[in-house]
């Protein structure tokens, strides 16, 4: 853990720590059990919850771990139950609070979404298209964003083709080619445009992500021709294709161009035409 901030909800205070390794928020569950119930002892009645209900007392006790937090009575750090966004949102069904149903339709309605878009993919676009409105993406910016999903899939579907495992084998490929073609692993990258949980290429200007798709469409040819059967094989083709962006980086830094930004999407003003260009 290398950061700890204590959120407000409410005007009450949610004690959480961020985790570089898992790149995780992570959120004292005694603290969210004291908003949603306004009790006067919320580790009281996180014990009695535990014990009434055997299920989400199985639950916490596999799922949720102990993190060093700041103890608001004592000044001193101790062990303290957390969880993750998922965990703490399973422990939210369990209380009977009124502030907690905003949540439970919340997650009724994404379940469904999700449900919506397993049997209509075109819906998953739609709803992504939308989003990225709402927040002030322009419109050019979104239809490289789109393209650039459009090739992630093709490359992945091919590392499937090989056997790497999706979760830790994507991202451990994926890894190898920011670090060929960006000299930077994706934790340094992020770090390098000041994010966290926030998605990379969601704050890529339009010349990153177009080497970053090139960086995978080269590799999905080159994976396509060679029709790699290991992890190791296809680690290879990665880093090739990821050379031919390499590439393409050094020649636009040669010519004077800025090939890789330091700033954000919030830094560079999402309906700027800035967030399409260099980044400048």
């Amino acid at each position: 853990m290398t950061k700890h901030k204590v959120q407000v909800f409410e005007q009450k205070q949610v004690r959480s720590a961020w985790d570089e390794e898992s790149e995780k928020w992570w959120f004292s569950v005694v603290d969210v059990v004291g908003v949603l119930t306004d009790s006067a002892n919320p580790t009281d009645y996180l014990k009695k919850l535990r014990k009434r209900d055997e299920i989400i007392g199985l639950y916490i006790g596999t799922n949720c771990p102990q993190v060093e937090m700041l103890n608001p009575a004592t000044g001193k750090n101790r062990k303290t139950l957390v969880g993750d966004q998922e965990q703490i949102l399973r422990i939210i069904q369990s209380i009977p609070s009124k502030k907690a149903e905003p949540f439970k339709i919340w997650l009724a309605k994404v379940g469904s979404e999700f449900i919506d878009e397993a049997v209509d993919p075109e819906l998953a676009i739609g709803r992504a298209v939308n989003n990225y409105r709402r927040l002030g993406y322009s419109e050019n910016w979104i239809n490289m964003r789109l393209k650039t999903i459009e090739a992630r899939k093709l490359l992945t579907d091919e590392w499937d083709k090989s056997g790497v495992k999706e979760g830790t084998g994507y991202a451990q490929l994926t890894d190898l080619m920011y670090k060929t073609w960006a000299d930077m692993s994706a934790r340094e990258y992020k770090s390098f445009k000041g994010l966290k949980k926030e998605n990379l290429r969601d704050n890529m200007t339009n010349v990153e992500l177009v080497l970053n798709m090139l960086a995978e469409v080269s590799a999905t040819e080159f994976s396509t021709k060679q029709q790699p059967q290991t992890y190791n094989e296809s680690a290879k083709i990665a880093e090739s294709g990821a050379s031919v962006a390499k590439s393409a980086r050094y020649d636009i830094e040669r010519r004077g161009g800025q090939a890789i930004s330091p700033l954000n999407a919030k830094q560079l003003g999402k309906r700027d035409d800035k967030m399409i260009g260099e980044g400048k």
